[in-house]
């Protein structure tokens, strides 16, 4: 082994770790059919005539489906939701931390899962509520998978739509030869996240959305890996792009935040799932 990759184990390990410690670890080793049963993952739930669609939460790169949702979830829940949330990416030896795997895989575990939840639940769509990658990731499956037969809108929280640069970290990969091809080989969901991955590419070409998809992006001025933040945002003619700052400019959420404890954009994920009774998100939305 070169002397270079000997040296670059060891950084992409602690890259890692840190990127870990940023998700809550409490109940990492639960399972997602064991989260609460009073409407998350409650496959006996049954949509109401307020809340007609099944909401199903993507979680992030190294989330899960538990602990990427403990505040999101009976968020929603508590509002009458069928609320399910699912694991996908997972890489052999590696628990816990999810949202590894190439995204083009994870896309078809996406796939089956909603046809799992809308089987339970009888309803005809379901909607999408993801957090970075799986803000990004559900549209391959709308765009190359069918997925848009069978979901009326997509949520995406922070979603690194045209990839992540880390703050610019990314841009130094050139300078350091094989980095690449080793988080390829070894990440493949982090390399298919690096702008201007063939992944990405793909995903892209020929637009950002599809066709009978309604598609809200919410991101954050602070956010420090789906940069610059407005990358964030999706061109199409059924987008709605929503700055958190510019509908509370003291909210101080980062990428991490803003997906798992932040209420005023979860006030905004309550207004995109039912627009035809949303609400002023303010910063008092915070307390609702």
């Amino acid at each position: 082994m070169l002397p270079w990759k000997r040296a670059f184990r060891p950084l992409a390990a602690l890259l890692l770790t840190a990127a870990a410690l940023t998700v809550p670890a409490a109940t990492a080793t639960a399972a997602a059919d064991s989260a609460p049963s009073s409407g998350w993952n409650d496959f006996s739930c049954r949509p109401s005539a307020a809340h007609p669609r099944p909401v199903i939460l993507v979680h992030g790169t190294l989330g899960n489906s538990v602990d990427n949702w403990l505040s999101l979830a009976p968020y929603l829940e508590s509002r009458g939701y069928c609320v399910y949330s699912l694991d996908y990416g997972q890489l052999s030896g590696v628990p816990v931390f999810y949202g590894l795997g190439p995204i083009a895989a994870s896309a078809q575990q996406l796939s089956a899962y909603v046809d799992k939840v809308l089987a339970a639940t009888g309803a005809a769509k379901a909607d999408l509520v993801g957090h970075s990658q799986g803000g990004m990731m559900p549209r391959y499956y709308l765009k190359f998978l069918g997925g848009a037969a069978k979901v009326n809108a997509l949520v995406g929280i922070a979603p690194d739509n045209h990839g992540a640069t880390l703050s610019g970290f990314t841009n130094l990969l050139p300078y350091f030869p094989g980095a690449s091809d080793l988080i390829k080989a070894t990440t493949p969901g982090l390399a298919d996240q690096v702008p201007g991955s063939d992944f990405l590419t793909k995903l892209n070409a020929g637009g950002d959305t599809v066709p009978g998809v309604h598609y809200t992006v919410i991101a954050t001025k602070y956010d420090e890996v789906a940069t610059p933040w407005r990358s964030q945002y999706l061109s199409g003619s059924d987008v709605r792009n929503v700055l958190l700052q510019d509908l509370c400019p003291v909210d101080l959420s980062e990428h991490v935040v803003i997906g798992l404890f932040d209420r005023i954009a979860f006030h905004e994920v309550a207004n995109a799932l039912d627009p035809a009774h949303a609400t002023a998100t303010t910063c008092a939305s915070a307390l609702s």
